[in-house]
């Protein structure tokens, strides 16, 4: 993990074209600003790990569906047999 040190005004720049600015520094919490192209996905971390946890459910499922889904044409073709 890299630390640094930043105050009110200042940024870090990341792969050249993400900018994290500091806007504010109030009552123990800091106010950042992200400048970022569109494409890339900004998420709180408490957001991205629940979005992370419905992707997981989402692929057992769908794993789920193509198993059962197998086991469904295996059962069709050996009833034509």
């Amino acid at each position: 993990m890299l630390i640094l040190t930043r105050k009110k005004d200042e940024s870090i720049i990341i792969n050249g074209n993400i900018e994290i600015q500091i806007i504010a520094i109030e009552e123990g919490k800091v106010k950042i600003g992200i400048n970022a192209p569109k494409d890339v996905e900004i998420h709180r971390n408490e957001i991205f790990e629940k979005i992370m946890a419905s992707n997981k459910e989402s692929t057992v499922s769908k794993t789920a569906i193509s198993k059962l889904s197998e086991k469904i044409k295996k059962n069709n073709e050996e009833t034509l047999k």
